[in-house]
């Protein structure tokens, strides 16, 4: 009984947790700013990052995997919905939603690897080709990163606590990328 309570308040936890991550990721200054697409596409990107985010901050602590998981179980649950919401016939969202988790699986590599990169143009060149699909506008890429990499550092001074409490602060855009 007490695994289920357990699951059961991750699940809550993660589903907010997201919630911050979607909302960080919907800014006007992405679509604005530095030319990010505002289709479906570009705004599953900006989720995929904002999500990617958080769950590499999570995954610093051995407390943190459970959250990590069910911050990625309510990012899925909520692609399966909004594809159901977008009248998408209900033989293919299973296709679907396994084509978006290895897309943000691949992403999720890609920017991890960039992370790791001693070359700063590593993460740039991993957010052009998955967000602009290899052409950014002047400068996009090199913000973009900027700002995943402040957004990275601000979340690592965060406690655990807080988001075990399902709370996650995101800078706004403009101030990440100063």
């Amino acid at each position: 009984m007490l695994g289920f309570l357990q699951r059961d308040r991750h699940a809550r936890v993660g589903r907010a947790l997201y919630a911050e991550a979607v909302a960080a990721a919907r800014a006007p200054y992405f679509y604005t700013g530095i030319g990010v697409a505002d289709t479906v596409d570009g705004r599953f990107d900006l989720v995929g990052l904002h999500a990617f985010l958080l769950i590499r901050r999570l995954q610093r602590e051995p407390e943190g995997a459970a959250l990590a998981q069910a911050v990625f179980d309510a990012m899925f649950a909520d692609m399966d919905a909004s594809l159901r919401e977008m009248g998408v016939g209900d033989l293919s969202i299973p296709a679907r939603v396994r084509a978006m988790w290895e897309a943000f699986h691949g992403r999720a590599a890609a920017y991890e690897r960039g992370f790791a990169d001693p070359d700063p143009a590593a993460l740039a060149a991993a957010l052009a080709r998955n967000v602009w699909r290899g052409a950014p506008p002047a400068g996009g890429a090199d913000r973009l990163a900027g700002i995943a990499r402040a957004q990275d550092a601000h979340l690592a001074a965060q406690p655990l606590a807080a988001f075990a409490a399902g709370t996650a602060a995101f800078l706004p855009p403009a101030e990440a990328s100063a």
